[in-house]
């Protein structure tokens, strides 16, 4: 199985957060659960530069698009 191009903490870092494990498990802390009516992209406490990125992403199957997916994932369990 071929590892992703990008890390949750690349991801973070290209997004200006905080991109150490503590500080990624700390914002999910804070921001799960997502509700599932609200897209990734949508969620209130993105920035409107973090949110066209993660859509945009998403929308071109990018090479982020897979860590991106995996976010998504954490932020709604």
């Amino acid at each position: 199985m071929e590892q992703p191009l990008h890390t949750m903490s690349n991801l973070f870092a290209q997004l200006g957060l905080p991109s150490d494990d503590s500080a990624i498990d700390r914002f999910i802390a804070a921001h799960a659960p997502l509700p599932c009516a609200v897209e990734l992209a949508q969620a209130p406490f993105w920035t409107p530069q973090q949110a066209a990125f993660l859509a945009e992403e998403l929308k071109e199957d990018a090479d982020w698009a897979e860590i991106v997916d995996q976010l998504n994932a954490r932020l709604r369990s």
